[in-house]
């Protein structure tokens, strides 16, 4: 993966415009937060292969992290923390957001075809 490209990635996320596509969304701070800090919560987000149809879409950041929107006839997916990205078979847009020791934190991708499992 690269640094987020913001041109970029918003002209890829505008050609998924009104179509079914699967997303992937993942938040996870897994064992990170209890191994560094007992008392420390455990949380995370997993959805794969979720399809949904989005009329809208935008990356927003300051040049070190992103999030993204997807908006929806009737509701959003958002992620927030992302930092790097690539396109994956051609046609699937990975995102990524990643600590400072390179530690999946939060991850979107979108894709025409489902992601495997």
């Amino acid at each position: 993966m690269k640094p987020i490209e913001l041109d970029k990635v918003q002209e890829k996320l505008e050609s998924f415009i009104d179509k079914d596509v699967y997303v992937h969304l993942e938040t996870t701070n897994g064992a990170y937060a209890s191994h560094v800090n007992e008392k420390a919560y455990n949380v995370g987000v997993y959805i794969r292969n979720a399809k949904v149809r989005f009329n809208q879409a935008k990356i927003v950041g300051d040049g070190k992290s992103y999030r993204a929107g997807l908006k929806m006839e009737i509701g959003w997916i958002y992620a927030e923390g992302l930092t790097d990205w690539e396109i994956f078979e051609g046609e699937k847009l990975l995102m990524a957001g990643h600590d400072r020791e390179g530690r999946l934190m939060v991850a979107l991708q979108i894709s025409e075809t489902p992601f495997n499992y």
